[in-house]
């Protein structure tokens, strides 16, 4: 019985698939921002909240994670899409599950969403008197000379 089943093709890691790897990711991040509204507004969402979370007088570690929390919401439009993209590719005729794996892929946003609304709103919370009094607006800035 083995003896039908052929051995599983081993992929070849190399440099030529590093960089293949990197085209085809590229290539899904154009066809994102082509075909995918939602996914153009959550980019503009980001590149209008990231300057703030530089320039805001929190730690590092603070900066980071409202970046992260922002880029969680891009993972989660990109993940989203693919799926709602496979399904329409398989059929278009109105199917339980299909609703139900759309929808799913539709929670994880809005989850992503909320995650960054939460995360932010606590960061922002615990640094309020530093934000209050324009710090990050004063120049020079401290830690320059």
């Amino acid at each position: 019985m083995s003896d039908l089943i052929p051995p599983p093709e081993t992929k070849r890691r190399d440099v030529r698939n590093f960089f293949a790897s990197v085209k085809y990711a590229l290539d899904g991040f154009w066809a994102a921002v082509r075909h995918e509204p939602s996914f153009r507004e959550d980019l503009i969402f980001v590149a209008i909240l990231t300057p703030f979370a530089v320039i805001l007088p929190v730690n590092a570690v603070s900066t980071a994670v409202m970046i992260t929390t922002l880029f969680l919401i891009v993972i989660a439009e990109l993940l989203n899409s693919a799926i709602e993209w496979t399904i329409d590719d398989i059929s278009l005729t109105k199917r339980p599950f299909a609703k139900r794996a759309k929808d799913m892929g539709s929670a994880a946003v809005f989850i992503a969403y909320i995650n960054c609304i939460v995360v932010w709103a606590i960061i922002l919370f615990s640094n309020w008197e530093r934000i209050a009094r324009l710090e990050f607006l004063r120049w020079p800035p401290p830690f320059l000379p």
